[in-house]
């Protein structure tokens, strides 16, 4: 019998994320998160200072980009380029350049816990076998140095989980590693009741500096 199911796929981000605010235990973990356009930018700018914009649709932190606002300017960040701008219009330009035609999402910025200065976050793959959920894997993923996507196929450096929120300087490491478990449990109930047919997730954790744990992102495809 296959052990790998693929199961439906679910492509939206912003599909996933939205069934996912329908809690409000687990919206409490989720990033606030917007559709993609000038003004919805301009404005959560205005109110975290740090955003993250992403494809809709993609995975592997392709077309992934983070904005900084301090001392008026605009600092851009994709792969490993660096670019400061004086005006929102420079920004936009420089964001529609990836950006293309392509639907993004613009997500609060979490200020990621960090191992050897670099951000680190957390990958827990989820899959049915023989219709039981069982999970396979719960790593850490810290960045290259330079980066900030955490992808190991972009550079990222895997731990295991404990390793991770202890090098990280995360006060019970097995009381997060629960947590982690437990949301991904309830998330994923909630995720097969909206999208039946689904057979194996990928969720994104992120643990800021105070220890909260976020929902960065849920994979139905995940490497």
């Amino acid at each position: 019998m296959n052990d790998q199911p693929q199961g439906r796929q679910l492509a939206s981000k912003w599909l996933k994320t939205k069934a996912l605010l329908s809690s409000p235990e687990i919206a409490a973990h989720i990033p606030a998160t917007r559709l993609y356009s000038p003004a919805q930018l301009s404005a959560m700018i205005r109110r975290y200072g740090t955003v993250v914009i992403k494809p809709v649709r993609g995975t592997g932190g392709h077309g992934v980009m983070k904005i900084n606002r301090r001392n008026g300017r605009y600092a851009w960040s994709f792969n490993a380029q660096r670019r400061s701008y004086s005006s929102f219009a420079q920004l936009l330009r420089a964001i529609s350049r990836v950006k293309k035609r392509r639907a993004y999402l613009i997500q609060r910025g979490i200020n990621l816990a960090q191992v050897w200065g670099r951000p680190i976050d957390y990958r827990v793959k989820y899959v049915k076998v023989q219709g039981q959920w069982r999970i396979r894997a719960m790593v850490g993923r810290v960045a290259r140095r330079g980066l900030f996507v955490t992808n190991l196929c972009r550079g990222g450096r895997q731990l295991s989980a404990m390793q991770g929120l202890r090098l990280s300087g995360q006060g019970g490491a097995a009381s997060k590693k629960q947590q982690m478990r437990t949301l991904t449990k309830r998330s994923t109930a909630l995720l097969e009741q909206r999208f039946p047919g689904i057979g194996q997730l990928g969720f994104d954790y992120g643990i800021d500096r105070n220890g909260h744990i976020w929902i960065l992102e849920v994979n139905t495809r995940p490497h």
